[in-house]
């Protein structure tokens, strides 16, 4: 399966971030590759090196609309004195069966046609009458409308070299080459290239499928109506989008009131469509923490080593967090804080690498830079905790936006990055250089 089992720590236990991310990529594996159709793969990793079998082009072929002829017939044309050669007929894509091109003579040929025996090099159409006998054409009649000019004679006013105008066999990628490595990501070019070189299907790790859920009584489905004491629900929107922003194909479940056995049933009902679930709010130490309640780690006859747990960590925002895994498949499950920056936070910190990890790929975090602080003032952050504050990144220099507070959702959107405040920083000046993550 895609998991092996978490580390536990006693109840008092302060988890740093890097002993919390490193419990979750040391406890998800990778998914089990599977072939796919190219249009399916879309976005998965490949698991193995694609080799060329034909090469691309597989033939000499024209890049331009023109007439294939030799090259000395063309050596000496201008405007002036322009060489008068016989046209034996059209070459079109795809042709089979090729006209022969002899001295004198011309075949008026189509981008991406094979260039026909005898011809040396492709003349294209504005270089020439197009048989018209009315100075430089502009472009070819279509065949259907005047198929006469595949025949007659044509006027080239100027010379062209060897090969000119020619796409060479092989130019592209030749057989034998590497198409593509394993642990690429098929974006649409590299789905053309297999399509290209006759691949109809591949080998990859599937986009893990991650099931989001957000818990509480006071959320309401936006576009409800609010009464006294609700919120609209926006985290599962945005870890949806989060998730499959980081490659995952994500579901939203709408938000789950504050009972523990309908939390419970609400995600065994999901269990079947999740190769990962993230559950959001619930994890503090209230009376209300529904998720705590439901899905703490509890020894298990039936699914030993099942369970979450529940753990505090040195940060801020985000410091409740659970993991842990559901389920008789061992579904890993990451339980974030409900409060809107904190959850989102938490993602970019530890449930979009558990994603890329999931898809197989070796690089599973945002990049990380260096910069220079800009500020009215300097940055208080508490001791002890590493803190992740929002802000906008540009030429090496980074800006907060809004302040600390993990509820602030309208600073969120402005923000592009996040400032790193070590553990041992109390107070961070401008001008300092600092860590930033950046998130687009």
């Amino acid at each position: 399966m895609s998991t092996a089992a978490p580390r536990t720590a006693g109840p008092d236990h302060l988890w740093s971030v890097d002993e919390h991310l490193d419990d979750i990529l040391a406890t998800v594996r990778p998914l089990e590759p599977i072939e796919l159709q190219l249009l399916d793969a879309q976005g998965c990793v490949l698991v193995e090196d694609v080799t060329v079998p034909v090469s691309l082009p597989p033939f000499d072929n024209s890049s331009m609309d023109g007439y294939a002829v030799r090259v000395a017939d063309v050596a000496g044309a201008s405007e002036r004195y322009p060489a008068a050669l016989e046209v034996v007929g059209d070459v079109a894509a795809g042709a089979a069966g090729l006209l022969h091109v002899g001295p004198g003579q011309a075949a008026r040929i189509m981008t991406g046609a094979p260039l026909p025996p005898g011809a040396e090099t492709v003349v294209p159409v504005e270089w020439t009458d197009g048989g018209l006998g009315e100075g430089p054409a502009t472009g070819m009649r279509a065949r259907s409308l005047a198929p006469e000019g595949a025949t007659g004679q044509v006027h080239v006013y100027r010379p062209a070299g060897a090969r000119a105008h020619v796409r060479a066999e092989g130019s592209d990628v030749r057989a034998g080459d590497r198409a593509l490595a394993a642990g690429t990501v098929l974006g649409p070019p590299q789905i053309s290239l297999l399509a290209a070189i006759g691949r109809g299907t591949v080998r990859v790790r599937p986009r893990p499928r991650v099931v989001v859920l957000s818990t509480g009584s006071e959320l309401v489905q936006p576009d409800g109506e609010l009464r006294p004491g609700q919120i609209y629900d926006s985290n599962s929107f945005a870890l949806t989008a989060a998730a499959r922003d980081a490659g995952a194909i994500a579901y939203r479940v709408g938000a789950v009131a504050d009972d523990a056995a309908t939390l419970r049933d609400t995600i065994e009902d999901q269990l079947v469509r999740a190769d990962l679930v993230v559950t959001t709010g619930g994890v503090s130490v209230g009376a209300y923490d529904v998720v705590k309640e439901a899905l703490s780690y509890t020894a298990d006859e039936d699914e030993p080593g099942s369970g979450v747990e529940f753990r505090k960590l040195a940060m801020q925002p985000g410091k409740p967090q659970g993991f842990g895994s559901i389920g008789p498949d061992h579904t890993p499950l990451l339980a974030l804080p409900g409060n809107p920056v904190s959850s989102y936070v938490s993602f970019e910190l530890f449930v979009r690498p558990a994603i890329r990890t999931l898809m197989g790929l070796t690089d599973v975090h945002r990049p990380r830079v260096r910069a220079k602080l800009t500020a009215d003032r300097a940055l208080t952050s508490p001791g002890g905790r590493r803190q992740f504050l929002r802000g906008r990144y540009a030429d090496g220099t980074v800006t907060p936006v809004g302040g600390a507070g993990s509820h602030l959702v309208a600073a969120l959107a402005q923000a592009d990055a996040l400032i790193v405040v070590p553990e041992d920083a109390e107070s961070v000046a401008p001008g300092t250089e600092v860590e930033v993550v950046l998130l687009g």
